[in-house]
Parts: structure tokens; sequence; C-alpha cells
């Protein structure tokens, strides 16, 4: 299965998101001109205000499943509630596993399905029209999309040119944490280029202090890592090729890429717990050992997206102070600038499930999820005063600015199969790869027959 190619993206995505972080991101922990009481054309009076009318659904009940958990399934079930209570009906939280898409096939097959899915993957709601699953987008959700979404991320929920995901999450994945601490102490600076974040980490580690969390035990933040460096060292027309599968993962812009990321990897004493400890340590992890132990934590930086700030929520480290963040640096010429997101689709055809995903297609919903924290709406009409902290407000700014120049996570494309899958395709051949990082060779081997077998031969 091919992923849909998205013409809306353009090589100013590199540019133009990356020079808007670049600067956004350098700033203190607060800044008077943070608090814009509105979005771009907010339709609503203020924060608090209703932009969106919804049906009375007085006994309705709704099932809506979503692989999020923790604080951000907490969250979301606010979310919820605030639409029971507009609406009269009654929704239950269903906790899905990866891949999203099995889950469904099960519930489905057993006449059972959700009525509403958040599905990570463009390939999965692809996948999940092409079976026939999932239902078109009714007038009213069509009409928030077309108020509050650039029409970058009104496309990438479309199949075949009609719309059917709402894209209620975003993610910037282009973002280092790192524990100011630590850098205060070694004296390392906010790296803008590759070779500078070589320098910083070799500073943290003469300090005593081992530079990097890797979560290897999840394969998605392996793939994350590869896509940033591939983008900004092979330039964004390769990164689409590759996405599509049109040039093979035995490209030299592939050994490239797998070389240079080598270049951390590679070192046993620059991961905490080296390469076994890595694959060992689970995303949650990689970010609380961060930000726990005071200025002697089990790591300095962590690498991944703003969501990383419901982690160090669960320590005692502030956002802004304690844990800082910069763009990650650029590789080749420019900063990359990688997205992602979760569209809501809806799979049982109904007034109250239109209704729903109306509601998390208008500001309404995104706004009280802003509020919470460690979430990220690119849905231009929440207000930016919504945001928490500066810096979540800042990474917001840079994301609604850039419109629609952006490119989508990579794997994200992908086929299931290949890009979205534990234990197989690319997350378990970067695993492979992070256990022994000098076998380039082997891995575009492994990563070109996965890619050709999910693709269909389609390279």
């Amino acid at each position: 299965m091919h992923s849909k190619s998205s013409t809306f993206r353009t090589h100013r995505a590199v540019t133009t998101l990356a020079a808007l972080l670049a600067g956004a991101l350098a700033l203190s922990a607060c800044s008077g001109s943070d608090n814009d009481k509105k979005g771009n054309g907010d339709r609503s009076s203020g924060a608090t205000g209703s932009t969106v009318t919804l049906p009375k659904l007085n006994g309705a009940r709704l099932e809506v499943a979503a692989v999020w958990t923790g604080g951000e399934q907490a969250n979301f079930k606010k979310v919820l509630a605030e639409f029971e209570k507009r609406t009269g009906a009654h929704v239950t939280f269903v906790p899905a596993q990866d891949p999203i898409i099995n889950f469904l096939g099960s519930k489905i097959a057993g006449g059972q399905p959700p009525d509403v899915a958040l599905l990570p993957q463009p390939g999965a709601i692809k996948q999940a029209v092409e079976k026939g699953w999932a239902k078109p987008l009714g007038p009213e959700a069509r009409k928030e999309l077309a108020e509050n979404y650039a029409q970058g991320w009104q496309d990438i929920g479309k199949v075949g040119g009609k719309p059917y995901g709402v894209y209620y999450k975003a993610a910037n994945k282009s973002l280092i944490w790192y524990n100011a601490k630590v850098f205060e102490n070694a004296g390392a600076q906010e790296p803008k280029t590759w070779q500078n974040l070589l320098t910083a980490s070799r500073a943290v580690y003469d300090s005593g202090v081992t530079p990097f969390s890797v979560a290897g035990a999840d394969g998605w933040p392996l793939t994350d890592w590869f896509e940033n460096v591939y983008l900004s060292q092979a330039g964004p027309e390769k990164y689409d090729q590759l996405a599509q599968h049109k040039i093979k993962w035995t490209d030299p812009s592939v050994k490239q890429a797998l070389t240079t990321l080598a270049q951390i990897w590679g070192k046993k004493d620059y991961l905490a717990g080296g390469q076994t400890g890595a694959l060992q340590t689970e995303f949650p992890q990689s970010v609380t050992q961060t930000f726990t132990g005071g200025d002697q934590p089990k790591s300095a930086m962590v690498y991944e997206g703003d969501f990383v700030q419901v982690n160090i929520g669960e320590t005692k480290a502030k956002v802004g102070t304690d844990a800082k963040v910069f763009p990650f640096p650029a590789v080749g010429s420019s900063a990359p600038v990688v997205s992602g997101g979760d569209a809501a689709v809806i799979l049982k055809d109904s007034k109250a499930a239109q209704a729903l995903v109306t509601f998390l297609a208008s500001p309404d919903a995104a706004t009280i999820q802003a509020k919470l924290g460690g979430y990220l709406s690119p849905n231009k009409n929440v207000p930016i005063s919504a945001y928490p902290n500066a810096v979540q407000q800042k990474i917001a700014k840079a994301l609604i600015a850039s419109g629609d120049d952006f490119r989508f996570d990579m794997s994200d494309q992908a086929p299931q199969a290949f890009g979205g899958t534990p234990g197989k395709g690319e997350w378990k051949d970067l695993q492979d790869f992070l256990k022994n990082p000098t076998d380039v060779a082997g891995a575009q081997a492994k990563l070109e027959k996965d890619a050709a077998a999910a693709y269909g031969n389609g390279g």
C-alpha cells in the first residue's frame, strides 16, 4: 500500500518553521509577549467562549478508541466530559494497543467497533478507508475543518480527495530537551548544528553526566531520530521519495544518515545504560530519568516532541527553568522540522459520532486540552494564551505560523506493517541498528527488505 502523497509540502517546510523555532525557543521561563489572548481569527469572545453548536444527544452512547495512556488519556477524558455536558451523550474511552489498525480490526471482526478512533498515521487512515471501516466527515465537521485548519492539515486527513480525518492533536517532533543544571555545570551551549551537538555532548560527558537517554525499547522514537537526521541531511525531496518508497533504503543517502546517527548511538558512554540499557528504556522513563536526580541525572538530554512535557510533569522539574529545549540541530544546510499527529476518524456513522468529531475539530475542544499541558493543536483558532507555559506557547505559535509548510512523520506515512508495528519493520530494524551501530549496510538491507514487502515492492 502506498502512502498518500501530499503535494502541499515544499522546501520552505525546512527553512520557515525551523527559523521560527530557532528564535522562538531561545526564551526564558516567562515572556511578557506570550500572553496573546486570541489565536488567528478566533471566533469566540475569549478562551472560554463556545464557538461550535452541538445537537442534544440525551441517552446516546459513544465509544472512542485511542492508544493514549497516563496524563494524555486523563486530559482527553476531560475534553470528552465537556462534550457529555453540552450534549447529554455518554462517552466511554476505550484504551487501544499499537498498532491501532490491528486492534480495530479485531473489534470490527467481533461486531463491536468503537464509534470514533484516533489514528496516529495517515497510512492508517487510508487503510481504514480501503477496508470500508472509515466514514466520511459530515458537513458540520467539514465546516469546522475549513474554518480552523490550514489546508495542509485538512489534506493530510483526506483519502481520494474526500475528508475522513480531523487532526485533533499535533506534534513538533524536532526538539531536544535538556537538564539546564547539567548544561550549566558543563559549560555546554544550546547547539545549532550537529557538530555543535557532538561538542555539547562531549562537554556534558566530561562533566560526569551521560549525554543522552534513548528510548530504544519503543521503536517509534528511533524512527523519529532517523527522520530528523535524514530530512536535514538529504533534503525534503529525498525525504518525500523515501517516504513513498520511490527510492530504496539501500540508497547512499540512507547510509549517510545511519552513519551520522552512529556518531551518538555508537558511543556506549553517551547513552544511559549503553546500547543494552537504551534498548530496555521505554519512552516515559527516557524522559523522567533526564529530569530526576538534581544535577546528577542518568542523562542530560532526551530527544522527542513537545509532548515530552507530560512526562516532565511527573518529575519535580519545571519546564522553562529546570527543563529547557532547543530545535533539533541542522545536520545539513537547514534544521529539520518533522510533524506528527492523531486524527479522529468515524467508524460508526451516526448523529452522535459526527457531533463528537465536529466538537474535536472546534477550538472549544482543543482549548480545554491545551490548558492542561503536554498537548499541541494544529487548530489555528485555539488561543495561544491557552497553553500553560512560555515554551509551549512558542511551539504552538511556530506551528500555526508554519501554515502548510511542514513534513509529516515519515514512518507514519508508511504502511502500518513497516512504519507502525512494534517488533516489526522499521521499528525493529532500527532497534537492531541501535544494538549494533557499526552494521550500516546490514541495517539498510533489512530496512529495504521490510519496506519492499510492506509497500508491495513499490520502490
